[in-house]
C-alpha cells in the first residue's frame, strides 16, 4: 500500500530539495524521491547542480586559482614560493569532498524539516485517483507513494553534437570535464557559454591549451557588449583562445585525439586537434522515464513541460519548476520557484520576478549582470543614462591586486530608475546582489549614491557607477 503524503517532489537539485523543505515549514507532509547515487550507491541528493554542475565547478575554479597565483601572483606581494607542483589526485578529491558535505547537508535538512526521502526513480502510475497521484519508486528505496499535489523538479542533462555522444574520456559533458585525470596538453571546447569558459578557465590554468568554439557571431551576445569586450580582451590576455562565428563539421576521434573540422568567421576551413573535447552547446530537460503519459501530461516540441506564470502544469494539482520549464537554467531560479510553487500549494501568494534573476560567470574575472543591457535599452528605445566606475580605481581593488573590469550602472533617464546593472571584476557575483535588492523595489541610481558603503570595499566601485550615471563619481 502506498504512503501517503500531501506533497511528493520529484527530483532533489536546487529547485526539489528547495520545494520540499518549504512545503514542509508550512505544515505539509512531504516525501522527495531522487535518483542520484554515488558509485557505493550512497544517494547523493542535490542534482546536476550539487554533483557535476555549480558546487564542483566553483571548487575547481578556486583551486585552480589558487595554483595559478602560486605560481604566477604571488612574486608581486614578496612571496617566493620555489617550484609549484600539481596533484591531481588531490585537486580533485578536494573537490570530491565539497560535493559529498553538500549532498550530506541537503540529507540533514531532510531530517530537520521532517521530508521523506526516497533514493530512487520515480515514475507516474496512472492518472490520478480521488484527487490523488501514485507515484512508482525504483531503486534504494523501491516502492510507491501517492499525494495530492506532485512538483516536477527533475532537471536538465547535457546537449550532445549529432552523432557524437559523450564518452566522458575524449568527449566531455561537463561531468566527465570535471574529472579530467590528468591536465591535457591540448583542450577544445565547443560552446562560448558558462559552463565552457568556467571548464576551460580551469584547465588553462593548470597548463593546458584551450581553444573555445562558439557558433554565435558575437562572444558572450547576451551579456552587454561592453563587458564583453572587456572579457574577450581579458580571457585572450590569459591565453585562452576563442573564435566566434564559426561552423563545425566533422569531428572524428582516434585512440588518444579529436579531431575537429570547422570553418571560421571568415569562411576558411581549419582544422583542431586536441586530447580532449568539451561539448558544452546547452541542455535538455529531463523527463525521460517519469511516465508522464499515463496521467495526460505531454513536453513541448523542445522537451519542456509546459506552465503557466505560476509553474502549474496543465493539469489539477501537478507542478514543475527549474530546468524542466521555461526560463533560464539557473539553480537560484530553481530554488526561487521551488520555494514560490510551495507557498501556493499552501494557500499562500508565492512569487518570482523573472526580469531579476542575476546572471553569473565565475571566470576571472567573475562576470555579473541584472537587468537590461544597452544594447537592449537602445533597440526598445529607452531614454537612459549610463555611469560606469573602473577596478583600477578602487583602493580595495588595488590591495588585492585584481584591478581589471569596472561597473555600470544603467538608469532611466526620465526618473533615475536603475535599469541594469552590468559587472566584470573581482567578486562579481556577490556584488551583483546590492543591485538586485535595489531594482526589485524600484531603486534609483541616486539611491545606492547615497547610500554608505565601507571603506575600503569593492561595493564602494557600484556607488561611484551610480554617482557616475550624473557625472559626479569622486573617486575617478
Amino acid at each position: 500500500m502506498s504512503k501517503e503524503f500531501d506533497v511528493v517532489v520529484i527530483g532533489a537539485g536546487p529547485g526539489g530539495y528547495i520545494a520540499a523543505i518549504r512545503a514542509a515549514q508550512l505544515g505539509k507532509s512531504v516525501a522527495c524521491i531522487d535518483a542520484w547515487v554515488d558509485a557505493d550507491g550512497k544517494p547523493t541528493p542535490g542534482g546536476t547542480c550539487t554533483n557535476v554542475g555549480c558546487i564542483p565547478s566553483k571548487a575547481l575554479l578556486q583551486s585552480s586559482e589558487y595554483y595559478e597565483h602560486a605560481k604566477h601572483g604571488f612574486k608581486e606581494h614578496g612571496i617566493e614560493l620555489g617550484s609549484v607542483k600539481l596533484k591531481i589526485d588531490q585537486f580533485l578529491g578536494r573537490k570530491n569532498e565539497v560535493v559529498q558535505q553538500n549532498n550530506d547537508g541537503i540529507l540533514f535538512l531532510f531530517r530537520k524539516n521532517k521530508v521523506q526521502f526516497y533514493s530512487g526513480k520515480a515514475s507516474f502510475d496512472g492518472k490520478a485517483d480521488n484527487g490523488r497521484y501514485n507515484i512508482l519508486i525504483d531503486g534504494k528505496d523501491k516502492g510507491s507513494v501517492s499525494a495530492e499535489h506532485v512538483i516536477i523538479a527533475t532537471g536538465s542533462e547535457p546537449r550532445a553534437l549529432p552523432g557524437l555522444e559523450f564518452d566522458e574520456e575524449l568527449i566531455l559533458s561537463n561531468t566527465g570535464a570535471l574529472a579530467i585525470p590528468a591536465v591535457p596538453k591540448r583542450l577544445g571546447v565547443i560552446g562560448a557559454g558558462v559552463i565552457g569558459l568556467e571548464l576551460g578557465s580551469v584547465w588553462r590554468r593548470l597548463g593546458a591549451e584551450v581553444t573555445v568554439l562558439e557558433a554565435m557571431p558575437k562572444f558572450l551576445s547576451v551579456a552587454d557588449e561592453g563587458v564583453a569586450k572587456e572579457a574577450a580582451k581579458l580571457y585572450a590576455k590569459q591565453g585562452l583562445k576563442i573564435e566566434v562565428g564559426v561552423k563545425v563539421g566533422d569531428i572524428k576521434t582516434s585512440a588518444k585525439k579529436v579531431t575537429i573540422k570547422y570553418d571560421n568567421a571568415k569562411g576558411e576551413e581549419q582544422t583542431l586537434e586536441v586530447d580532449k573535447l568539451i561539448v558544452s552547446i546547452g541542455r535538455v530537460p529531463t523527463t525521460a522515464g517519469l511516465n508522464l503519459e499515463s496521467i495526460g501530461l505531454t513536453t513541448n516540441e523542445r522537451g519542456f513541460i509546459e506552465v503557466d506564470e505560476h509553474c502549474h502544469t496543465e493539469l489539477e494539482n501537478v507542478w514543475a519548476v527549474g530546468d524542466v520549464v521555461r526560463g533560464p537554467m539557473l539553480a537560484h531560479k530553481a530554488e526561487e520557484e521551488g520555494v514560490a510553487v510551495a507557498e501556493r500549494i499552501a494557500g499562500q501568494h508565492g512569487s518570482v520576478n523573472y526580469d531579476l534573476i542575476p546572471n553569473v560567470i565565475y571566470t576571472s574575472p567573475e562576470i555579473s549582470w541584472i537587468g537590461k543591457t544597452e544594447q537592449q535599452l537602445k533597440e526598445e528605445g529607452k531614454k537612459y543614462k549610463a555611469g560606469q566606475f573602473p577596478f583600477m580605481a578602487n583602493g580595495r581593488a588595488r590591495a588585492l591586486g585584481d584591478t581589471n573590469g569596472f561597473v555600470k550602472v544603467l538608469a532611466c533617464a526620465e526618473t533615475d530608475e536603475v535599469l541594469g546593472v552590468h559587472i566584470i571584476g573581482p567578486m562579481a557575483s556577490e556584488l551583483i546582489a546590492e543591485a538586485v535588492a535595489i531594482m526589485e523595489f524600484k531603486g534609483a541610481a541616486e539611491d545606492i549614491g547615497r547610500i554608505c558603503h565601507a571603506h575600503p570595499t569593492l561595493s564602494e566601485s557600484l556607488k561611484e557607477a551610480a554617482l557616475a550615471v550624473d557625472k559626479r563619481s569622486l573617486n575617478f
